[in-house]
């Protein structure tokens, strides 16, 4: 799958420092047009066991997890791992947070039972790799959660996603058109759900090694 436009690891993780302190702020405005908070709560509570949270951000997701859950997150952003310590102590949590570029974790083989990524696939330079580590230190018996967004089922909105790709890309450091089901069965999950919702943009997937 090829892009015209790409950004390498570094070039993520700039951007991101960059725009740690008012990404909570923009996601807010995203959760209400498309209700994707319920869409993570129902997600995130199909979580169990050892969980490791994949590109964690600013730890948005920290609240959903069942509370016998234990998280450990990574993320490529020094500022984003700053503010998701903030967050998860503002709610008496205590994830074991660390730099780690997704593409190449340095857990072992099966280290976890829930493996986590929200909207995430769309910023990995490379998201096959990304999945193939996810999948690598997951459990066989363990299960994979991803929310994503992607190339929307509407002919004329996934049109106009690939005319705004690659300055979208650019701007925000995210693709709008990958296919996170496809990008899914190619790293060689098997999905056992996929909830599409917002015109087929939004995925809710469950996936096991």
């Amino acid at each position: 799958m090829l892009f015209n436009m790409e950004l390498n690891s570094e070039d993520i993780r700039q951007k991101y420092n960059k725009e740690a302190s008012s990404y909570d702020w923009r996601l807010n405005v995203l959760e209400t047009l498309t209700g994707m908070k319920k869409i993570r709560r129902e997600l995130l509570a199909k979580a169990s066991g050892n969980a490791l949270a994949v590109a964690i951000g600013t730890g948005r997701d920290l609240l959903f997890y069942p509370r016998e859950c234990t998280v450990t997150g990574i993320d490529l952003s020094e500022e984003m791992l700053r503010i998701a310590e903030t967050n998860a102590s503002r709610l008496h949590l205590h994830p074991a947070l660390m730099k780690m570029d997704a593409e190449s974790l340095t857990f072992l083989d099966d280290s976890f039972d829930t493996v986590v990524s929200t909207l995430a696939l769309c910023t990995f330079p490379h998201p096959e790799k990304a999945l193939q580590e996810m999948r690598r230190v997951c459990r066989p018996d363990g299960k994979v959660l991803l929310l994503e967004h992607g190339k929307s089922s509407l002919p004329k909105l996934a049109r106009l996603q690939g005319a705004l790709d690659d300055q979208w890309c650019k701007r925000s450091g995210c693709h709008l058109n990958r296919k996170p089901d496809e990008l899914v069965r190619t790293a060689g999950f098997e999905i056992l759900s996929d909830r599409k919702s917002f015109f087929g943009i939004l995925h809710s997937i469950v996936a096991k090694p």
